[in-house]
């Protein structure tokens, strides 16, 4: 979880690239989801599939890595052989978004992730390091809390414009101090429209993935309660960080052997 708030650092970055050098049409070209750019990564990618028996065009990313942004396309793996271009919207292309494979042993899916979350984690992030911590305004659910923007310096509590709805998202930290983007709103609402066939315990995330060429990034997992309404599911949560947390002593202890 920890080497999450560097890849922000990095790569939220983007954000910075899209603003007025741009021309209107170019600008909107940048941070609107394109199907046709879509539909030919995703040729480009099942192209190099075949070509290389199943594997993908991916950057290499750490085990812990949320699995939202987990499987990065590595662009230089497929052009210009399968790919002419990178798309405009692309980070690597000044965009705002980030290309990634979904289910990459499988169905190997083109998917996207949108920066502006990453960005207003970086910008809380950044404030984060006068206080050394970040206030607490008062607890939503278990381990899960409101966060106290005006001990930061905000005026207003900051939010994110859903990918999905448009709507202004909350974000929240959890109790090991990462932040998160609160896809409550529109899980309800794909809930109550759509009327899919979910349970409590199954991970209601994959609606939105299964849905919508964004993905839900920078989130805890959610599942429904016995009334059928989207809750965060933290103990799945708290098990997922544990596993984390002994990969990466793993990974140290390997490292030490190997200075030895």
């Amino acid at each position: 979880m920890k080497k999450l708030s560097a890849f922000l650092l990095v790569f939220a970055t983007a954000i910075l690239l899209v603003g007025c050098a741009y021309p209107e049409d170019e600008k909107r070209a940048k941070v609107t989801p394109d199907v046709d750019q879509l539909a030919a990564v995703q040729r480009a990618v099942n192209e190099y599939r075949e070509a290389t028996g199943g594997l993908v065009p991916i950057k290499n990313s750490e085990l812990d890595t949320d699995i939202y942004i987990k499987y990065l396309i590595d662009f230089e793996k497929l052009m210009p052989k399968y790919l002419t271009t990178i798309p405009g919207n692309a980070y690597e292309k000044g965009g705002i978004y980030q290309y990634i494979i979904w289910d990459p042993e499988d169905q190997a899916t083109v998917k996207l992730v949108d920066l502006n979350a990453a960005e207003r984690i970086r910008e809380i992030g950044i404030r984060k390091l006068s206080t050394q911590y970040l206030p607490i305004k008062g607890s939503m659910s278990d381990n899960v809390y409101q966060i106290n923007y005006k001990d930061l310096g905000y005026k207003t509590d900051v939010t994110v414009k859903s990918p999905y709805s448009g709507v202004e998202l909350p974000l929240f930290m959890t109790g090991d101090g990462e932040l998160h983007v609160d896809y409550s709103v529109d899980l309800g609402q794909l809930l109550k429209e759509d009327k899919p066939d979910v349970k409590p315990g199954d991970d209601i995330r994959q609606l939105l993935v299964d849905k919508y060429p964004v993905v839900p990034a920078y989130s805890v997992p959610y599942t429904v309660d016995d009334n059928g309404e989207p809750i965060y599911d933290m103990e799945t949560y708290s098990v997922d960080v544990q596993k984390a947390k002994e990969r990466q002593k793993q990974e140290a202890e390997a490292a030490e052997k190997k200075e030895e």
